[in-house]
């Protein structure tokens, strides 16, 4: 399923698209398409102070709302890899576990589709805090394909 370089949407692609399609808040998350890798669409989120918690309890941690932006738009870039191009869609569902604190640093994202059909794909999307391979957050989203 997964033919992202090969059909000839590229990671820069995915960078141009990010910068075409999406508002500015979204890019303003610094998402970054880095490549594939075992049938993962694989990106990075710079989780710097601007996306991070303050204080309190939970300080010093990626704060959810910025995982769950970029869980439902790495979708979007890692569907339209594998399928060449962008397809008009719109999310239908979404969830999201917070599974363990991601703290500052480059979170790792890995997309991995479960479905891609004619009229809905659905992905699964994993968190990585820098350095560890235990994920901090797990993702699914479905989308209606509009075309």
């Amino acid at each position: 399923m997964a033919q992202s370089e090969n059909n000839g949407f590229s990671k820069a692609d995915a960078q141009a698209l990010l910068g075409e399609v999406f508002a500015p808040w979204v890019q303003k998350l610094g998402l970054v398409a880095e490549g594939e890798a075992e049938g993962r669409q694989v990106f990075s989120l710079p989780a710097t102070g601007d996306l991070v918690r303050k204080g309190g309890p939970g300080g010093g941690v990626v704060c959810g709302q910025a995982l769950a932006a970029a869980a439902d738009t790495v979708s979007v870039l890692a569907l339209a890899m594998i399928n060449g191009a962008m397809r008009p869609n719109t999310t239908t569902d979404f969830s999201i576990r917070f599974l363990r604190p991601i703290a500052e640093g480059t979170v790792r994202i890995e997309v991995k589709p479960l479905s891609n059909g004619r009229r809905l794909a659905v992905t699964e999307v994993f968190f990585f805090a820098e350095g560890s391979e235990k994920p901090g957050a797990h993702a699914t989203c479905t989308f209606a394909w509009l075309d």
